[in-house]
């Protein structure tokens, strides 16, 4: 009971704190150096030049 009652709590707090603005972006990376990476989202397309080991923070969807 326990067990589902955490689970429960752990997707709506997933839900509630999740970013909204790259919730369908499945980005992957493609590092060129330590001080630089390409990033691209494989769900739409988008591609966008940014620092290795950070994501973009919002959807290019609507740009490509």
């Amino acid at each position: 009971m326990f067990v589902v009652v955490g689970l429960i709590v752990a997707f709506i707090l997933i839900a509630i704190f999740s970013n909204r603005a790259t919730r369908s972006c499945r980005w992957r990376e493609r590092r060129h150096s330590d001080t630089e990476a390409t990033w691209s989202c494989v769900q739409c397309g988008a591609t966008v030049a940014g620092k290795p080991a950070q994501k973009p923070k919002t959807c290019l969807r609507d740009n490509v």
